[in-house]
């Protein structure tokens, strides 16, 4: 059980961790990209749309899956706890609460991903509207 324990300290925390740094360098190179982009050279709106919504879906699906993924790591954690608990017959109250601790701890860093990848898709799309509707302007459509 102990395999358990760094499994869920390293895998879930570390894949948390590492879904963050996606989510963030992905919201970063679009809007770098809807910086520069150069509405006049688009001819149909949905060339522009496709180029526009690129890598959007990617940060959804992290905003969209962080809080499941820390919630297989308190599930993890929590078995632990029983596990451990029903191996050694009466735990001590210290072994149940850090156990448990280890456990929230998962749901917590998958709620720290997922608040602010939500916040980045959210924002995104409202840029890709404005410069949807800019597209329009310029083009009289």
């Amino acid at each position: 059980m102990e395999h358990l324990k760094e499994i869920i300290d390293y895998g879930i925390i570390g894949l948390l961790a590492l879904m963050s740094f996606i989510a963030l360098w992905l919201t970063i190179e679009r809007l770098l990209f809807y910086r520069k982009v150069d509405l006049k050279s688009y001819r149909k709106k949905e060339e522009l749309a496709i180029d526009l919504s690129a890598n959007l879906s990617a940060i959804a699906t992290i905003a969209s899956s962080a809080p499941y993924i820390g919630l297989l790591g308190t599930v993890l954690g929590i078995i632990l706890t029983f596990y451990t608990m029903g191996e050694r017959g009466v735990a001590e109250t210290k072994e149940i609460m850090s156990g448990l601790a280890l456990a929230l701890k998962a749901t917590a860093m998958g709620l720290v991903v997922a608040i602010p990848a939500t916040i980045f898709y959210n924002m995104l799309v409202r840029k890709v509207e404005v410069l949807l509707a800019r597209w329009e302007i310029i083009h009289g459509a």
